[in-house]
C-alpha cells in the first residue's frame, strides 16, 4: 500500500481516539501558572507512542537570558515537556512546536458551555485553547504516533515541543532552545486556517508617559491637560503607522490591511474630574515587520516621538518605555525546500493549492529562528478568528487533515523509508 493511502488510513481507524485525547487535553485548563496538569498528561501520551521525554522547571539560565520575556520568573508549576524521536542518523531533524498555555476564559456568560468542557458538538470540538493551539497539538501527536505506529524508521531527528508561556512572549520555547532541542527547520500549527506563513511579524509592548500642568478645572487655561497633549501624540503614532506600512510592498502582506500594526490598548490619565490632568499614560503594541530588528523599530519610534511639533511637548518631552511581553519576528526563505514539501504534500491531501501568506501576529517561531538557528513555518489548522474569542472551536476534519499533511512533510523532511 502506498504510503499515503497508509497514513489516511490511520487516521481515519485512530479518528475517535485522537479526538478524545484534544477534548481531555482541553479539559486541562492550562491558563499560565496551572499548565502542570496537561504537561504531564501530554508527556504520558509521548511515552507510549514511544518517544524519549525530557520534563523540567525552566530556571534561572532562563530567567537571565537577554531574550527573556515574562510577567513572572516561578515556572514550578509550568514544566516544559520535549519528546524525542531519534533517527538513524544521516538526516535532518525537525522541531515540531506547539504551546500547552492559553489564555483566560473571560467572561463565563458569553459562552454557551464551561470554557472547558472540550464539547464535541456538529463536528467541532469547543473550548479555550482548542484552536489556539491545543488542536495543532493533536495534530503533530496523530502524525508522529501514525509514523511509528505504521513503524516507518527516519535518518533524521524529531523533537516534539510543548512549551509554556508562548501568550507572554516565548519563554518556554526559549528554555527549550537552551537546553539544546533546535533542530534544521521547524513547524508550528498555531491556527493559520490551514494557510501557510513563512513569514511571521514580531510585536513589543509600549508606554509612553505625558506630562502635563495640573490646575483648577475652574481656571484651566492655568494648566496644560495632558489628556489634550496625549491626542497630539495619538495622532503621531497613528502617523508612524501608515508610514511604515506604505513601505511594506511584500505580496506575502497583500491581503491583510495593515501588516504591522501599532495598536493603543490602554489610556490611563487624571484623578479628579474639576482637575486638569497632569499624567497620562498611553499602552500599546508595535507590529515589526519579519525582515526588520526589533531595536529599528523602537528607534522609529523613539524618533517620532522626539520631533512633535508642540511647543509644550518640546520643553517637556514624552518618555518611552518598552515594556511587558514581545514575540520577536521570523522569516524562512520562501523557497526552503522544507516550505516546497509542505506545499507539496497540502495540495496532496486536499486537491487544492496552499494558501501563502504573512503572519498578522506574532508566534514562537521568531525566537526558534533567532535564538536557535532553526528556521520556522507556521501552518496549523486552527481558525484564526476564534483564537482568544468566547465559545471557541475547531473543525475535527481540519485537525486530521492537517496531521496527514504533516506526517507526509515529516517523511519528506527526515527521509523516512518505505513501508
Amino acid at each position: 500500500m502506498m504510503v499515503k493511502q497508509s497514513i489516511q488510513k490511520w487516521m481515519e481507524e485512530n479518528k475517535e481516539e485522537g479526538v478524545a485525547f484534544l477534548q481531555k487535553l482541553v479539559q486541562y485548563g492550562s491558563v499560565q501558572g496551572k499548565e502542570k496538569g496537561a504537561q504531564e498528561f501530554v508527556a504520558e501520551k509521548l511515552k507510549k507512542i514511544g518517544m524519549e521525554v525530557d520534563k523540567w522547571i525552566p530556571g534561572e539560565d532562563l530567567v537571565n537570558h537577554p531574550y527573556f520575556c515574562s510577567p513572572r520568573t516561578d515556572f514550578s508549576e509550568s514544566p516544559n515537556v520535549v519528546g524525542i524521536w531519534k533517527g538513524k542518523g544521516g538526516g535532518r531533524s525537525i522541531v515540531l512546536n506547539g504551546h500547552i498555555d492559553v489564555v483566560p476564559p473571560g467572561n463565563p456568560n458569553d459562552w454557551k458551555e464551561d470554557p472547558f468542557s472540550g464539547l464535541v458538538q456538529d463536528g467541532k470540538v469547543y473550548g479555550r485553547g482548542v484552536t489556539d493551539m491545543k488542536g495543532g497539538n493533536t495534530s503533530l501527536l496523530l502524525a508522529i504516533q501514525c509514523l511509528k505506529d505504521l513503524g516507518i524508521e527516519l535518518k533524521g531527528d524529531v523533537l516534539f515541543h510543548s512549551v509554556i508561556e508562548e501568550e507572554s512572549g516565548g519563554a518556554g520555547t526559549l528554555a527549550a532552545v537552551l537546553r539544546g532541542y533546535t533542530a534544521d527547520a521547524a513547524i508550528i500549527p498555531e491556527p493559520t486556517n490551514m494557510k501557510i506563513f513563512p513569514k511571521q511579524q514580531g510585536s513589543m509592548w509600549f508606554r509612553v508617559t505625558v506630562n502635563g500642568q495640573s490646575a483648577h478645572g475652574g481656571t484651566r487655561y492655568e494648566g496644560v491637560s495632558a489628556i489634550e497633549k496625549s491626542m497630539i501624540v495619538l495622532q503621531a503614532i497613528q502617523e508612524l503607522e501608515k508610514d511604515r506600512n506604505e513601505k511594506i510592498d511584500d505580496p506575502l502582506y497583500s491581503s491583510i490591511p495593515i501588516p504591522v500594526p501599532i495598536n493603543v490598548g490602554k489610556i490611563s490619565g487624571g484623578d479628579w474630574p474639576s482637575s486638569v490632568c497632569d499624567t497620562v499614560t498611553i499602552e500599546g503594541r508595535m507590529g515589526v515587520s519579519p525582515e526588520e530588528k526589533m531595536e529599528e523599530a523602537q528607534m522609529e519610534l523613539q524618533q517620532k516621538l522626539e520631533n512633535l511639533q508642540d511647543e509644550w511637548l518640546q520643553k517637556h518631552p514624552v518618555s518611552l518605555e518598552w515594556f511587558g511581553a514581545r514575540w520577536h519576528p521570523g522569516n524562512i526563505d520562501p523557497d526552503h525546500e522544507l516550505m516546497h514539501m509542505l506545499q507539496q504534500n497540502f495540495e496532496s491531501v486536499t486537491g487544492e493549492k496552499p494558501v501563502v501568506e504573512a503572519s498578522p501576529w506574532g508566534t514562537d517561531g521568531g525566537l526558534l529562528t533567532q535564538a536557535g538557528d532553526t528556521p520556522s513555518i507556521v501552518f496549523g489548522p486552527g481558525v484564526t478568528g476564534m483564537a482568544h474569542y468566547s465559545n471557541e472551536y475547531i473543525e475535527i476534519d481540519k485537525v486530521f487533515e492537517a496531521a496527514q499533511i504533516l506526517a507526509l512533510t515529516i517523511l519528506d523532511w527526515c527521509e523516512g523509508g518505505e513501508l
